[in-house]
């Protein structure tokens, strides 16, 4: 509402109620504001500068100066003699070692072809000394020529015998699709070029026009989904796996879906569920919203230790004792708060940042190390790194403004700060999140590509497939080779075997 100076009330109550409504309203209009900037800012820097919170030697340096003007000269001589095994903060990192030079080696498994070049016979011959030139040797050099993929046809003929009283027909492999013209081959050609290669389906349509073959994008689609559904059972294999995993990190990435009832895409979810090193899976779930039934549906039967960020939709998991779910908290997604808020309040800022960084020096010696070398390591060394962060933010927290970027970093440690600290108690445990961040990276990339699922059923494809291409790359292996050894013979193995197929169990030879 308008204030006229001109008419303002006499009463002082009041008027001492209008001042502190204007202090209201100035309060929220600034935060508003400062959201605002601190957003523009964050699209700026990220349409301008590579994305990176690796911290320079200088800004450990500098962080360092603004950490130890907080400390007394007591304490910060107590810290140096305690901790001398650890790195100085602020330090230089020890120089790699540097990438030996020149050009490597061709793959010796590529098929190789010999052209013999010769001198011509008139060149043979020395006009010098009046002799034939004798043959001493060669010099070789290898090079990369492409040969363009090719679709073949097979033909299968079925001979058909015959007599007085019976026709018999001999039989042809099963085919994944039954009564489809594509082979196991094209199948896997296809799933690879979407999953994998970020293919749209009418990009590879041109692709195959130009070798005169016209199959179209829905008739591709089609294929996807039949496939999903021959893999349905493996993939049901796979999450039993994931699910015998000690812990298992998550996340979630948006992506678009078309609605037939709706004039614009909604909003649909992509779940990755990251299994731990004895069971090196990655299952992808779909989901059409965000809440809180998705993750619960798909974790039902699980129960451990379960790394995520700090998404409200967890929290009655890990509130009720019965569920048998542990959190386990990511220093990353923590970290990246403190990086936003950098520029708004370096002062306070950086000593966070410094003993953020301080954690992960301590987590790169220990990735040599054994289970247990590793809990004792971060005992010894993270844990009293840990104390000093704890203390300091609950210095500075009542210093930051509540709603600015530096109070929503401070508040989100504190909160999390039990969850956050649990890494320390297990050396199976990981300090972030990140695996399971890049296994979203695909899904981030293939979408600027794709754009947008068709519905809901191809989000469910996606997930099934995108599951099997992404745990054949984390074993190790050629998602293509897996594909098509897998589609040629699953419809006839035995079901009682179906963890023979999975992809870090799989056989290359044996296929």
């Amino acid at each position: 509402m308008a204030i006229d100076p001109k008419y303002l009330p006499e009463d002082p109550k009041v008027l001492q109620q209008m001042v502190l409504d204007l202090l209201a309203q100035l309060d929220r209009e600034f935060s508003e504001r400062s959201k605002i900037a601190s957003l523009l800012r964050e699209l700026l820097d990220a349409k301008r500068n590579r994305k990176s919170e690796q911290l320079s030697a200088d800004q450990l340096a500098l962080f360092t100066t603004a950490w130890q003007a907080r400390q007394t000269a007591a304490e910060a001589t107590d810290d140096s003699d305690d901790h001398d095994d650890q790195a100085t903060p602020g330090a230089a990192e020890p120089d790699r070692k540097k990438r030996s030079g020149g050009r490597q080696a061709l793959p010796r498994h590529l098929k190789r072809e010999r052209i013999v070049h010769d001198l011509p016979d008139k060149e043979k011959y020395c006009n010098g000394c009046d002799q034939d030139l004798r043959l001493i040797g060669e010099e070789t050099s290898e090079r990369y020529e492409y040969i363009p993929a090719s679709v073949l046809v097979v033909e299968d003929a079925c001979l058909k015998y015959a007599c007085a009283c019976t026709v018999r027909t001999a039989d042809k492999p099963a085919q994944p699709i039954e009564k489809s013209t594509a082979g196991s081959s094209l199948l896997a050609q296809v799933i690879v070029a979407k999953c994998v290669d970020h293919l749209p389906l009418h990009r590879q349509e041109k692709i195959f026009g130009r070798h005169g073959v016209g199959i179209s994008r829905k008739t591709m689609c089609g294929w996807l989904a039949q496939c999903a559904d021959l893999l349905t059972p493996l993939y049901r294999s796979l999450k039993e796996l994931l699910f015998q995993s000690k812990v298992i990190g998550t996340d979630d990435t948006s992506v678009k879906v078309l609605d037939v009832k709706l004039p614009f895409a909604r909003t649909g979810r992509i779940w990755p569920y990251y299994g731990d090193k004895d069971h090196p899976v990655i299952v992808y779930d779909y989901t059409p919203t965000r809440e809180r039934a998705g993750p619960e549906k798909f974790l039902k039967q699980y129960r451990g230790y379960l790394q995520a960020d700090a998404y409200g939709g967890y929290d009655a998991f890990f509130k009720d004792p019965a569920r048998g779910l542990i959190e386990v908290g990511c220093w990353a997604h923590a970290r990246r708060y403190y990086h936003k808020a950098l520029d708004s309040d370096q002062t306070r800022m950086g000593p966070a940042l410094l003993l953020i960084a301080q954690l992960y020096r301590v987590e790169k010696q220990a990735r040599s190390l054994t289970t247990l070398e590793r809990l004792g390591l971060r005992q010894r060394l993270s844990r009293p790194i840990l104390d000093k962060l704890h203390l300091y933010l609950q210095e500075i927290e009542a210093e930051v403004l509540p709603k600015s970027p530096a109070g929503r970093a401070v508040r989100y440690t504190l909160k999390n700060w039990v969850a956050l600290r649990r890494f320390c108690e297990d050396g199976d445990l990981e300090i972030d999140n990140n695996a399971t961040e890049g296994s979203i990276r695909s899904v981030a990339v293939g979408r600027n590509n794709w754009i947008f699922f068709g519905s809901d059923r191809g989000g469910d494809t996606a997930a099934v497939l995108r599951s099997f291409t992404a745990s054949c790359q984390r074993a190790g292996i050629d998602p293509f080779a897996w594909l098509k050894d897998v589609l040629s013979r699953i419809a006839s193995h035995p079901i009682t075997r179906l963890s023979e197929l999975l992809p870090h169990n799989w056989e290359p030879d044996r296929a």
